[in-house]
């Protein structure tokens, strides 16, 4: 974690609301029989000549429909264009004309299937088709059905004991998230934009702790100051996995896992390029390009590009970007795939996190507010640009239908650069951090930083499936292997009195950088898990790892840890589509680096009990889930109070809470996110209120004679908070918006987060500084598809 950026968690108690709770579970026990309306309507169809595949996907999102086709189906197939106004089955049918294939509309998808004539085998394939929906693949709408993370297997988001949020690809786009912590902004036991604006990471925190981060299954390793944050336009998906998840990752924390999923190759061809224009001078352009390599369709490639340049709501702090993820898949058969994944990335960007004092921000100061966008560092100095390459695989091969064996590997290297001056006096007296009677001088710290990092990870693993009587067992057997080394030169000096309410820059002198121990950090696990299901009713999952470790330091012994983490759940399936459950899991979680000092970190060991209650309807349309969970944790990273750049390790802490989640979709046009959270924090922790709930919408409708218009709106609310020592953060209601046009070609999309433009504080710490949220921002995007 970078400098001055504890973790975050509320020390405040609260009593359960339980009155919101079964207002919650009223509510979702009444969506389920309005999931079901369908409203049709008539539609403005124009779309032109083209494959059918591209013709169809338009349609489908004009209609709200997911298109369901069996692959190869619409190979070498063309749609005519097509001009009208009409319904969505007859859209449909007019599309498929003389292809001798039809549309079958119900539970909010459309199969398309060989036309009648072929009854039987229509009705074979479409249940192909559903099974082929995976945890990999390209999903419509705010509700995927099935995930990896939560089991590292193809496994139903539904028969998953264990509380998982997935924000899909549509969710993402709709809401025009610009980093990975705004596409959490709605979903469920995380918190985002911890540290509100602060261009050094993506802060969260999921159930009072920081998460760890992964991409495609496999750790994004970081050390102090060279923290990568990952474009959102690159992502397919992102999960969250609540709760410690050791067993299968090993280096999962106690709050969970945060899985960030690749846009991928696909076999049909799809292209976009988008321009943005926003708040404080942003200008973004964004393509991504895919399809086929060969006829044969055993190759297939992926490009996906984003190029910006922005400024922020802090003066002199830019946002610059510059990415690219090229792919290529390689499907000789139906059992084997292949697929390389590649990324480079360029961040340019400096001190959005200007640790600011208590006094002018959340308390009264003579001189007034210190505006948000006030700069403490020095321009021409002040910077922290990131830069990272990664090359890696996945590789899956089915020996028969019960074995099938998978590896993962990704080499990344990454090299910072973080040189800042931050205040420094608040930390020595946080209630009067000045220097002088009238309230505006401080000290400032300087700060250098340059590390380069070298990861390489691995995870293979082997997966049986077999059948004796009623009951059904999936193993997964596996082993992972981890090494990250670091080299690093850091600097640390002060500089002249600086007024907060009257800067002038150009006076201080930068200290000079000196060699940092580098450090070796080597995990090596292997588990065993096995998911049973019993008369397709009772399924029970068991798991356990063993995890060996190493970290060295130079001029240091090697520590060495070995550690045994265990997971076990019990869920039922009922009719009706609801499943109760009950788990309980443990982390261990290698902690890379030292601190300032340059001591290595220990370990975090974690334990958590978990019950719950998930929800989907048979068609899919609306899911529900439900958690209650006991979490404790040791050696958790806390503020170290005589030395703002350092973290300590604390003893023992405890939070409980309880969370719920809603997604449904009404008729065809409306969409629906729900999420509302409470936690009891324990008194050693920090920055997470006790409450708190987000509502998103979206509907499609027609206007000025126009389909595909769609609108969306969003709040967002957190309870008061205060932690030890500290000043109270005032609870804080957020408004997002969105306004879009797709005519299948063409989208247009007007959004804007904090609508109102709120001045707030996300959090402010008991050391001494306070940290600002962002500020109103506004985009408009133009796409063209192609």
């Amino acid at each position: 974690m970078p400098s001055g950026t504890p973790p975050l968690l509320s020390s405040r108690r609260h009593p359960a609301r339980l009155g919101r709770w079964a207002f919650v579970l009223v509510i979702s026990s009444l969506v389920p029989a309005l999931a079901g309306v369908q409203v049709p309507q008539a539609l403005s169809v124009d779309l032109p000549a083209q494959p059918l595949g591209r013709a169809l996907e338009a349609l489908g999102r004009l209609t709200g429909l997911r298109v369901v086709a069996v692959p190869g189906l619409l190979e070498g197939r063309t749609a005519p264009a097509l001009k009208a106004v009409l319904t969505a089955e007859a859209a449909f049918r007019q599309l498929l004309k003389g292809s001798g294939l039809e549309a079958r509309i119900e539970g909010g998808a459309a199969s398309i299937l060989p036309a009648a004539g072929e009854a039987v085998l229509a009705e074979v394939r479409v249940k192909s088709s559903a099974e082929q929906e995976t945890a990999l693949s390209a999903t419509r709408g705010y509700r995927p059905k099935r995930t990896l993370t939560g089991t590292k297997t193809d496994t139903p988001l539904s028969e998953t004991p264990q509380a998982i949020s997935v924000v899909t690809r549509e969710q993402i786009e709709d809401q025009a998230a610009i980093s990975v912590s705004d596409v959490l902004n709605y979903a469920s036991g995380v918190r985002s934009n911890a540290y509100g604006v602060d261009s050094r990471g993506d802060w969260t925190r999921v159930r009072g702790t920081e998460p760890t981060q992964f991409m495609d299954g496999l750790l994004q390793v970081y050390g102090y100051n060279n923290n990568v944050r990952p474009d959102p336009y690159l992502l397919e998906r992102v999960e969250v996995l609540r709760g410690p998840s050791s067993m299968l990752y090993g280096q999962g924390s106690t709050g969970g896992v945060i899985n960030l999923q690749s846009k991928r190759p696909q076999s049909e061809h799809a292209a976009e390029i988008g321009l943005q224009l926003g708040t404080f001078n942003r200008r973004q352009i964004q393509g991504d390009a895919t399809g086929a390599l060969a006829d044969d369709g055993h190759w297939s490639y992926r490009v996906v590009g984003v190029a910006r340049k922005s400024d922020t709501q802090v003066d002199f702090v830019p946002d610059n970007r510059y990415a690219i993820a090229p792919s290529v898949s390689w499907r000789p058969d139906a059992d084997t795939s292949l697929t390389f994944l590649g990324y480079w990335q360029k961040d340019e960007s400096g001190s959005s996190a200007t640790f600011l004092p208590w006094s002018g921000t959340v308390l009264p100061n003579p001189n007034g507010q210190i505006p948000t966008s006030r700069f403490v560092s020095e321009p021409g100095y002040d910077e922290y640009n990131m830069r990272q390459a990664s090359l890696g695989y996945t590789f899956e091969h089915r020996f028969s239908s019960a074995w099938t064996l998978r590896q993962n590997v990704r080499y990344a290297a990454n090299r910072g650069s973080y040189q800042s001056l931050y205040p420094g006096s608040n930390f020595a007296d946080p209630l009067n951090p000045y220097l002088d009677p009238g309230q505006r001088i401080i000290s400032r710290y300087i700060w250098a930083n340059k590390r380069d990092g070298h990861a390489l990870v691995a995870d293979q693993s082997l997966e049986g499936t077999f059948r004796t009587g009623l009951v059904e067992n999936r193993v997964l057997a596996g082993f992972d292997h981890l090494r990250y080394s670091e080299s690093a030169a850091s600097a640390f000096g002060f500089s002249p009195a600086f007024d907060l309410y009257h800067p002038v820059y150009g006076n201080f002198t930068a200290p000079d950088l000196t060699p940092n121990p580098s450090t070796e950090l080597r995990q090596t696990g292997v588990y065993l898990q096995d998911q049973i299901k019993i008369a397709s009713r009772l399924s029970i999952l068991l798991g356990a790892r063993r995890d060996h470790v190493s970290n060295a330091s130079e001029g240091s012994a090697t520590d060495r840890d070995d550690a045994t983490t265990v997971r076990g759940a019990l869920m039922y399936l009922l009719d009706s589509g609801w499943s109760p459950y009950l788990s309980y899991a443990e982390s261990f979680q290698p902690v890379a680096g030292s601190n300032f000092y340059h001591q290595r970190y220990k370990p975090l060991r974690g334990e958590q009990w978990e019950a719950g209650l998930k929800f989907q309807s048979a068609s899919g349309a609306t899911t529900f889930n439900a958690a209650y969970y006991d979490l404790k944790e040791k050696n958790r990273q806390i503020p170290d109070p005589s030395q703002p750049l350092n973290n300590l390790q604390a003893g023992q802490t405890q939070s409980k809470g309880f969370e719920a989640e809603l997604k449904t979709r009404l008729g065809r046009t409306f969409e629906l996110v729900a999420n509302f959270d409470h936690v009891d924090l324990d008194k050693q922790l920090e920055g997470v209120p006790a409450n708190q709930g987000s509502l998103w919408g979206r509907a499609r409708f027609s206007l000025a004679g126009l389909d595909g218009w769609s609108a969306g709106l969003g709040l967002r609310h957190t309870s008061a908070f205060r932690n030890p020592g500290a000043s109270e953060v005032a609870p804080t209601t957020l408004l997002d918006a969105m306004l879009a046009l797709d005519t299948g070609s063409w989208r247009w999309a007007l959004n804007a987060t904090n609508l109102t433009d709120k001045i707030y504080t996300a959090t402010v710490l008991s050391r001494g500084d306070a940290w600002y949220g962002a500020r109103r921002n506004v985009i408009a995007s133009l796409t063209y598809r192609f």
